[in-house]
């Protein structure tokens, strides 16, 4: 290879443009390479070799201007290093990483949706999509826009396809019936009461025309006898899937449509077995028989180490957790390590990890066979074969499922040779979830499991490129204490970085899902895994593999002193943790951060950088949303109004605690205070509602309760519209818990919410204007017409047709079983 010509006079015994020794640049021996000069300016004719510079211009002077150039900005020069840097992406494969991307933002599309889309339009997307596609193979960016259309386009069939694959049939409205069903799961919960899931088999007294196939009932006892197959009678309240509980919150009837929930309820006397008429379907007896078998194990469990650790152990083992105390529950959750109870990833690791431990240290032992045989592919079939009977074990429970999936990928790579913690395995696990299950992903599981993992492993890669590029020296030697306490602090450095990754990229999600968030998850994290990993998880391995044998009693024993110490470090952590309540988000700011999310993970050049402005956009979007001024339950019993100073005002002495304790942080109140109720002869409540001072809270008697927000408006609760017709004529917002009721004031300034609004739109947030207390407030419902599948059943309450509640007791008397 020979460089550029020189001059003749210059030409004898010069070096070659391109030394040979360049070409062995990586020897420690090499010489540096020189410089190259940059390229000339467009327009100006370069200087051939031996041409003398002009007089006028020196060489010196035209080197110090060099950096100066260099930074000028040049709009030419940066679209060409975009062109660079994109071709570099997509060369290590960002586009496939790109998939599941795109097929969750056609998941979301369709959910978010105001109606109900036909199958014919997503697919004609996809197939006009595909077809741009593959015209336009020779112009990649266009091949590029077309893929992505393609896969938002079939991210949204798949969601329609596992909407219609699912048509639960949800109980329309409140009833009581004769119940005959065949017991799918009972759980023994922290009150005392039974939780079953029972397949419907019949109803009577009366017989519901369009009973739900699945329902899950609570029994205060139940026979000794029944186990999961059993098939059993009652007479039952049935109730329909409640709504969200607020506007943007939590929908129940949504998760119920998607896992098969059609109702649930409680049994009003105990339930009994009955004799069954014929095998049942080998699907319901192979059920049947895990579940008994998960409900022994968990018994066992729970007789060996007992109390709340028994109830955790049972949890982490066979996926049952609700006899856990709530206490215990809060704490973990108020200091971030909530994840160790329920089983995902973490578990699905550390189980695997102590199988393919156990495996390669047994291989060790026969250093002949280990060295002609691949052991370590051995261990990595023994451990899926191990995460899978977990699985089944578990429950198979959507976390537990999606961990299998990501786990399972990277076994299989281990299997060919491929590295197991790669975001490429990461995408297929991805795309493989969102196809089977792509209700999951408007989850906070799906979201945050997803998050977490992609930044670790972002995070993971950019740090063994950073090892890789550095130079490193030898360790000098240590002694066997130095050399543990430097193994110590690396694993506790892990560690940390680890918690302090995973919660920044899911920090987000969960305070938009759950409204709150963990001030001491590092410090508890830190205390509290190292047991977990260290002890608890190996020694749930190794007890699960002994219990066939009985040999587990000791190994179970330790297991539960691991788990003690973990519930007094959350506990102590806990009463140390300030007010976790962060109050509501903006979602805008949710979708840029994610949108950083994806940048920061999956780029590996300078594109990376491309992040850092979504980030911030989405940092200063949170707080640009506006905080409800009234909350309003969707069966208008309960009504919430923040009073300030933290303080929440209920209308209501008992409350449901959950829809309270949701209220309490979305609103960032702390204390509670009940309404002041007064006697009809109390003459204390005659007084001007109008002089209620701002910031009251409620003051009830009779049938109406009224209470004055700190803007001036003021707020009436009445039970009818005889008793809400006095107040038109000092209230702003008037809640009518009456489905018969209609708008009895005449003033547009005033905002009637009755019953049967509530009924057929959901829980309600009402907004005063700060500006002027008499302006008409707005509201907005919490769910939107025309309903999608998992909210047609609204449509069918008594409430929301409008008609009174009738005594289902009186009308319809249960009559005994036979």
């Amino acid at each position: 290879m020979a460089g550029r010509g020189r001059g003749t006079k210059e030409g004898e015994g010069a070096e070659a443009g391109v030394s040979e020794r360049s070409l062995f640049a990586d020897s420690p021996y090499a010489e540096p390479l020189p410089v190259a000069l940059p390229e000339p300016h467009p327009g100006i004719a370069p200087a051939l070799p031996g041409d003398a510079l002009p007089a006028q211009v020196t060489a010196p002077r035209s080197i110090a201007r060099l950096p100066r150039r260099l930074r000028r900005p040049s709009w030419p020069a940066l679209r060409r290093s975009l062109a660079v840097a994109a071709n570099t992406e997509l060369d290590r494969g960002v586009a496939f990483l790109l998939v599941p991307v795109f097929l969750a933002a056609g998941v979301i599309i369709y959910f978010s949706l105001a109606g109900e889309p036909g199958f014919a339009q997503p697919i004609a997307i996809v197939v006009l999509a595909t077809c741009c596609a593959v015209a336009t193979r020779s112009r990649p960016r266009t091949h590029l826009f077309c893929m992505a259309a393609m896969l938002c386009a079939l991210g949204v069939v798949a969601a329609k396809v596992e909407t219609w694959r699912a048509g639960t049939q949800m109980l329309g409205s409140e009833i009581q019936t004769r119940l005959t069903g065949r017991v799918v799961s009972l759980e023994q919960m922290e009150s005392g009461r039974i939780r079953l899931t029972l397949d419907v088999v019949s109803t009577a007294y009366p017989e519901l025309r369009y009973a739900p196939e699945r329902v899950r009932l609570s029994a205060r006892t139940v026979p000794a006898d029944m186990t999961a197959g059993s098939l059993i009678t009652g007479y039952a309240r049935l109730l329909p899937p409640t709504g969200p509980v607020r506007p943007e919150s939590y929908d129940f009837s949504f998760d119920s449509y998607f896992t098969g929930i059609g109702g649930s309820g409680f049994f009003l006397g105990n339930p009994k077995t009955i004799a069954t008429q014929g095998p049942p379907p080998l699907t319901a007896r192979l059920s049947s028989a895990i579940e008994s078998a998960r409900e022994n194990i968990a018994d066992h469990i729970r007789g060996k180490i007992g109390g709340a650790e028994g109830e955790i152990a049972a949890a982490l083992i066979v996926g049952v957790r609700a006899g856990i105390p709530d206490e215990v529950n809060e704490a973990m959750r108020r200091t971030g390590i909530y994840h160790i109870i329920s089983i995902s990833g973490l578990h699905m690791a550390l189980v695997a990890g102590t199988i393919m431990a156990l495996l390669r240290g047994a291989f060790a032992l026969f250093p002949d066979f280990s060295s002609r045989r691949p052991v370590k592919k051995y261990a990595a079939v023994a451990a899926l074969v191990s995460i899978a009977a977990y699985l089944v074990i578990s429950g198979v429970v959507v976390a537990a499922e999606r961990s299998f999936i990501m786990l399972a990928v990277m076994l299989v790579a281990v299997l060919f040779d491929r590295a197991a913690l790669t975001m490429r395995n990461l995408a297929i696990s991805a795309i493989a979830v969102i196809l089977v299950s792509p209700h999951e992903v408007v989850g906070p599981s799906f979201q945050m499991s997803f998050a977490a993992t992609a930044a670790l492993v972002g995070a993971y890669a950019g740090w063994a490129d950073y090892r890789a590029d550095k130079v490193r020296t030898p360790l000098a030697k240590r002694s066997f204490v130095g050399f543990l306490s430097r193994k110590f602090a690396l694993a506790m450095g892990g560690l940390a970085m680890t918690s302090i990754i995973a919660g920044s990229a899911t920090l987000l999600f969960a305070i938009w899902h759950f409204q709150r968030v963990s001030p001491l998850s590092l410090i508890a994290n830190l205390a509290v895994m190292p047991i977990v990993s260290l002890i608890v998880m190996p020694f749930a391995v190794l007890s699960a593999l002994a219990m066939p044998f009985g040999a587990d009693g000791p190994l179970l024993y330790v297991m539960g002193k691991g788990l003690m110490a973990m519930i007094a470090i959350s506990a102590w952590i806990s009463e140390r943790s300030p007010v976790d309540a962060v109050g509501l988000i903006s979602i805008r700011s949710v979708l840029l951060v994610t949108v950083a999310l994806v940048i920061a993970t999956m780029a590996t050049t300078w594109l990376r950088l491309a992040a850092v402005p979504f980030a911030l956009a989405g940092l200063l979007t949170v707080p640009q949303v506006l905080t409800p001024d009234v909350l309003i339950s969707e069966d208008a019993h309960l009504v919430a109004m923040p009073i300030g100073g933290g303080e929440l005002a209920l209308n209501r002495e008992r409350s449901n605690e959950f829809t309270t304790d949701n209220w309490k942080r979305a609103l960032r109140a702390e204390t509670i205070i009940p309404p002041e109720i007064f006697e009809a002869t109390d003459t204390r409540f005659d007084l001007d509602p109008l002089d209620l001072p701002p910031g009251s809270p409620f003051y009830c008697m009779g049938d109406l309760c009224i209470a004055r927000h700190p803007s001036g408006a003021i707020v009436a609760l009445a039970k009818d519209r005889k008793t809400a017709r006095p107040a038109c004529a000092f209230a702003s917002l008037i809640v009518i818990d009456d489905a018969t009721a209609y708008n009895p004031c005449r003033d547009p300034l005033v905002l009637v919410v009755t019953k049967k609004q509530l009924a057929r739109d959901g829980s309600a947030a009402v907004f005063f204007d700060p500006q002027s207390a008499a302006a008409a407030p707005t509201i907005r419902f919490a769910v939107d017409k025309p309903y999608r599948p998992w909210h047609e059943q609204r449509r069918f309450s008594r409430e929301a047709r409008g008609l009174p509640p009738y005594n289902q007791r009186e009308k319809y008397k249960p009559k005994p079983a036979q």
